[in-house]
């Protein structure tokens, strides 16, 4: 039976570790000044050289070279054996199968014979993050004072499964993904003693498809090595199911271009050519991020070929920092929602729609208010009202046309107070007038003409629009106890000092004021507080003044006649 290809060209010296230099060179010094420690955890993403480093390890504080700064020297009889699976003293266990605390029970009884060839007896426990609670607890006295001949070597994919008990006790070593460049250096050398023939282009993309595990890539080379055939960017495309990148640069080309008719020929045309779905939302995520680096000024950061960049370069001139942010938002949600869809090419048209709708909502909520005032306003006063009538506030009709402020409809109370009141003027909108958008340089009104029941009888068409532009500062607006107009100030109390704060933050009231601004044409400041959660707040209570304070401590307004 052959070998496997990452079998076979598995480090067996400290220099042939790829892209872990901070582990090696520490390892390396305490070997070189006889200071190995007794438990070591080595935590990191999958293929990345865990288990190799723990063998070097092993093999290096049993290697019989005289020279410490040569150890392992993969010559000496000790390393060969080592190499060969057949060193007695280096004893592998999986935590996956041995995860009870029996299987900790029975390795404490064995650890304590001396080693049978070499100086140490070295115990690598592979995905120990798999052991139960039981089995950790059984093994912290020994991991912690092992004899005198025993080492401990912890790897674990999932550092955070791991007790703090057990971190404590070991000298924890992070490992890397490892970069592209590093990775496709490592596959050519390969290539080149295997008599593997292989295009740049197809190394390239075989080491973005593991995404930093140099295990993966080399089987994945393994995988197109057995086709017998010249492994070219077509064949990896192929094998791998991965989509050209023009399905991509066209999918990108429909969303700047605003075509949905293109986007979705262009989705059912990559996975009729046998792309995988997960693996072609990938793609464009990556393009995507690309792009956004691109805006950022952080071209030296992508990895691909002048004529790609060019494009990128094209693309990117074509779109903002924030359309990328919520393109890549939807596609990498269709990556997670097509583990679970029955429809393979569901979640990538649902996910470029999602693109395609979020720019005409901001064209609506930005550039064309709603007509249809009536379905979130009051009813307007079409008919002049008698005289004698307690009005609350006196609309005056401008000199110059001016958008409409939404307005209360004013009752006649059942007591007259006052025979001198001013009459209430009927206010005619005209609906081109209505429809006409608000232009962002035009003058703005006065703050102090609008009350409390203004932006009550609007509050929820606020949201929605604030909705649109920042979801988080309508999740705050949702949660506020009160609001409040008070001296031309919007006051917006919050339960909490966490909330409050939150919402002081300046994006999310710059994007409230904005709003407010389009719907009333005023400029209006908004004031955050922190209200009593005991009972309702009171309107008229000052939100600076010693009453609100006392609320704020836990006190109660009991109201007497």
């Amino acid at each position: 039976m052959t070998q496997a290809l990452y079998r076979k060209w598995r480090p067996r010296k400290w220099e042939q570790v790829v892209a872990q230099e901070h582990v090696v060179q520490t390892l390396r010094n305490a070997i070189r000044s006889e200071r190995v420690g007794h438990a070591y955890l080595f935590s990191g993403p999958r293929g990345t050289g865990k288990t190799t480093t723990a063998r070097l390890l092993a093999k290096a504080v049993n290697c019989l070279a005289e020279d410490l700064a040569n150890r392992p020297c993969d010559e000496c009889a000790n390393c060969r054996a080592v190499n060969e699976g057949r060193f007695l003293d280096l004893i592998e266990i999986d935590a996956a199968s041995n995860t009870s605390v029996e299987d900790v029970r029975d390795l404490r009884e064995r650890i304590n014979y001396s080693p049978s060839d070499g100086r140490y007896k070295v115990y690598i426990i592979d995905e120990v993050h798999m052991l139960s609670t039981a089995a950790f607890n059984a093994l912290l006295k020994t991991l912690e004072e092992p004899p005198a001949h025993a080492i401990f070597i912890l790897a674990t994919t999932e550092v955070h499964k791991i007790p703090a008990t057990v971190l404590s006790r070991c000298q924890r070593h992070e490992f890397r993904r490892i970069p592209v460049l590093e990775t496709t250096k490592t596959l050519r050398e390969i290539c080149s003693n295997e008599d593997i023939e292989a295009d740049e282009e197809a190394l390239l993309l075989i080491a973005r498809q593991s995404t930093g595990a140099m295990r993966d890539a080399i089987s994945l080379l393994d995988q197109l090595a057995s086709t017998g055939k010249r492994i070219d960017l077509e064949l990896a495309q192929t094998v791998l199911g991965t989509a050209t990148n023009e399905l991509v640069f066209e999918l990108i080309d429909a969303l700047l271009k605003n075509d949905p008719a293109q986007g979705m020929v262009t989705i059912h045309k990559a996975l009729d050519g046998g792309s995988d779905p997960r693996q072609y939302a990938r793609q464009v995520v990556e393009y995507l991020r690309n792009l956004l680096l691109f805006r950022m000024g952080n071209e030296k950061a992508i990895e691909a070929t002048r004529d790609v960049k060019n494009r990128m370069r094209i693309h990117s001139e074509g779109t903002d920092i924030t359309k990328l942010i919520e393109w890549i938002g939807f596609f990498n949600d269709a990556i997670n929602d097509l583990r679970t869809s029955w429809q393979p090419s569901l979640a990538l048209e649902v996910a470029f729609a999602r693109c395609i709708h979020a720019d005409d909502q901001v064209m609506v909520a930005v550039d064309q208010p709603k007509v249809e005032v009536s379905s979130v306003e009051p009813k307007r006063v079409t008919q002049p009202v008698e005289k004698h009538v307690d009005v609350t506030q006196v609309v005056q009709e401008p000199a110059e046309r001016t958008p409409v402020k939404p307005t209360r409809e004013v009752k006649t109370p059942e007591k007259q107070t006052s025979k001198t009141e001013p009459v209430l003027k009927p206010i005619e909108s005209n609906p081109e007038e209505t429809a006409a958008p608000i232009e962002s340089d035009k003058a703005t009104g006065d703050a102090a003409g609008i009350a409390t029941q203004d932006i009550l009888a609007v509050w929820s068409r606020i949201r929605a629009e604030v909705k649109l532009r920042r979801s988080q500062a309508e999740a705050l607006l949702n949660s506020q106890r009160m609001v409040q107009v008070k001296n031309g100030v919007l006051v917006l109390g919050f339960q909490s000092e966490t909330l409050k704060s939150k919402m002081e933050n300046l994006e999310n009231i710059e994007v409230t004021q904005r709003v407010i601004r389009n719907i009333f044409n005023v400029d209006l400041p908004i004031q955050c507080v922190v209200v009593t959660s005991k009972g309702a707040a009171d309107t008229t209570v000052d939100p600076d003044g010693l009453v609100s304070t006392a609320l704020n401590l836990g006190g109660k307004l009991v109201h007497r006649d």
